[in-house]
């Protein structure tokens, strides 16, 4: 972390809603995660985020809603990404900066990782965003943009998750999920139908320190 960088931290519900087929190579094949052809040519993947717990220098994060949409036109590792991203409505102006600045990945950590990879923002915009957690099932909607569900694929034991360790740079356990009928999200021009569709959601501590 770069000395001049606000020190953050979040504790997160995170999952997400992608076009591949299940189950995606971009994490799971026998190449290096995020360098394999996505199932439908291009990525297209939206990422909801609920934090709990986070603060970035004194500014308290907790409670806020943050999404992300990202498409990569082939292997995620090689770039080229479109991405959106929309602030809950809730967080003044001091709480929407702070959230600008991590899920930009300007203020280092995880997102910082892949911003090099990033290279059309399509706009931030603050909006009413709803994030459920039921059970198993994850859900989120901004009203007349995006509503999105997934559930766990069915495992063996119906009580337990599928899980995957050390596949997403998000976090190293997360569980294998499908996204619902009418997942979709509608903005700039385009619109994503992910619906029984790749997912996955996992709770997640991120820093930069």
């Amino acid at each position: 972390m770069a000395s001049t960088q606000t020190r953050w931290q979040i504790a997160a519900d995170y999952f997400e809603n992608c076009n591949c087929t299940v189950v995606c190579p971009c994490l799971l094949s026998p190449n290096q995660p995020l360098t394999s052809m996505p199932t439908e040519g291009a990525c297209e993947v939206a990422f909801a985020f609920h934090i709990n717990s986070g603060s970035y220098g004194n500014v308290t994060l907790d409670g806020l809603n943050v999404v992300m949409t990202a498409r990569s036109p082939g292997p995620m590792a090689e770039g080229n990404w479109s991405v959106a991203l929309y602030v809950d409505e809730r967080a003044n102006d001091q709480q929407r900066q702070a959230l600008e600045a991590i899920f930009s990945g300007s203020s280092g950590g995880t997102l910082g990782a892949l911003a090099p990879l990033i290279s059309t923002v399509l706009g931030v915009k603050t909006v009413p965003i709803t994030f459920n957690v039921a059970g198993k099932r994850r859900s989120v909607e901004i009203p007349n943009i995006m509503h999105l569900a997934v559930h766990p694929l069915p495992s063996l034991d119906p009580d337990n998750e599928i899980w995957a360790l050390n596949a997403h740079p998000f976090s190293s356990k997360l569980a294998m999920a499908v996204g619902e009928q009418d997942s979709t999200w509608t903005d700039y021009g385009m619109r994503w139908d992910n619906s029984g569709k790749n997912g996955h959601y996992a709770a997640i501590n991120w820093s930069n320190a």
